[in-house]
């Protein structure tokens, strides 16, 4: 699950105006998530591009696309590929990496593109940060705009029946020297993390939370915004999906 962030520390170049923009620009955002599963990610986007039998020359857009991980290998497999992230340091870093057929932009994903893609990939729970329900309707309708006549869209969130009934309450996680406090809780129908660290004498406090969002959650908005819910699968090889049992909820859609 991606993190919230909202910086208490005085006079901080983190502190803005919604957690996920400081988080996700927070230096301390990637020390903590540095040990991500790599070979699980590409194999879920290697599973994903066989199902979804998409041309070689197909225009993807990896949307929340963070630092590029996921753009980068996509575009190894000879994709064509736009990374879009709201954060202005990790399209800055992103940007080093492009080529002819790799490009990042700072972009906030409840504004559709101009630009139409053959598949449009929501990754790793990048999705219910918002306040208000009704943005998350607007993001919905913005990828359906986004989206070419003959394209798909995936969104691959967590599975939330699964998430809280094997939720870790306290947990200590040590990363570069730095002991992370994650405290996780339901609260208003959102998951939250909070973080709290010292890092050279300084203090911190992060917040991360997410929509507890489930599928008859998104069948109803996907209603709402003329969306086609086409498949779902419970896991990143695409197996079933069980309501309770499931890790993953991951939706293929137009």
């Amino acid at each position: 699950m991606p993190d919230t962030n909202k910086q208490n520390t005085k006079n901080s170049p983190l502190k803005m105006s919604n957690w996920f923009a400081s988080w996700f620009d927070s230096p301390y955002y990637h020390i903590l998530y540095k040990e991500r599963n790599e070979e699980e990610a590409e194999m879920f986007i290697d599973t994903i591009v066989h199902y979804l039998n998409l041309p070689e020359d197909a225009k993807i857009l990896d949307l929340a696309c963070g630092r590029g991980r996921h753009s980068i290998y996509l575009n190894q497999l000879g994709f064509d590929v736009t990374g879009a992230d709201l954060s202005s340091n990790s399209i800055t870093f992103a940007k080093k990496l492009e080529n002819e057929n790799l490009h990042f932009i700072e972009h906030d994903m409840r504004k559709p593109f101009e630009q139409k893609f053959d598949a449009i990939l929501n990754l790793f729970t990048s999705f219910g940060y918002f306040e208000n329900d009704e943005d998350n309707l607007i993001t919905l309708k913005a990828i359906k705009e986004s989206i070419s006549d003959y394209g798909f869209a995936v969104i691959d969130f967590m599975n939330v029946p699964n998430v809280l009934a094997n939720l870790v309450p306290n947990e200590v996680k040590t990363v570069e020297n730095i002991d992370f406090h994650i405290k996780r809780y339901l609260k208003d129908n959102h998951i939250c993390k909070e973080i709290d660290f010292e890092d050279k004498g300084e203090k911190y406090h992060f917040t991360e939370k997410v929509k507890a969002l489930t599928l008859q959650d998104f069948e109803t908005i996907m209603k709402q915004a003329d969306i086609y819910l086409l498949d779902v699968f419970g896991n990143y090889r695409l197996k079933k999906f069980h309501k309770l049992e499931s890790e993953r909820l991951i939706m293929i859609f137009k």
